[in-house]
């Protein structure tokens, strides 16, 4: 299962990087994750014109996006796209951040879950 890690590098800047979920073999051909300590969970949903200039994530949080498109981009200009069904862990605290837009002038939504 792959995920997406935007995090705070050294230079001060928000970084991606792709990884896989390590999962471990269960009954009934199941491969489950390791359990993770959960805050709580919210759901957001954001209009076309939505536009998160530069800031950082305020904690620890996965995000799942359920419906629609939304793109960030770090300090280097690179940009990525996610949709439904990509999971991004989101690391960056300090630093520059990023910047959050939705795609298309379309809204979207998605699942929060902030981490101990």
């Amino acid at each position: 299962m792959k995920y997406i890690r935007l995090y705070s590098g050294d230079d001060g800047e928000a970084h991606f990087e792709d990884l896989d979920m390590p999962l471990q073999d269960r009954e009934r051909s199941t491969r489950t994750s390791a359990m993770e300590k959960a805050v709580g969970i919210s759901f957001r949903e954001s209009g076309g014109d939505f536009v998160a200039d530069w800031h950082n994530a305020p904690r620890k949080q996965y995000i799942f996006i359920l419906e629609g498109e939304v793109e960030v981009e770090v300090g280097d200009g690179t940009k990525r796209r996610f949709g439904p069904g990509d999971i991004q862990l989101i690391e960056d605290t300090t630093g520059r951040g990023h910047i959050t837009r939705s795609v298309n002038n379309r809204p979207w939504q998605a699942a929060f879950i902030p981490l101990e």
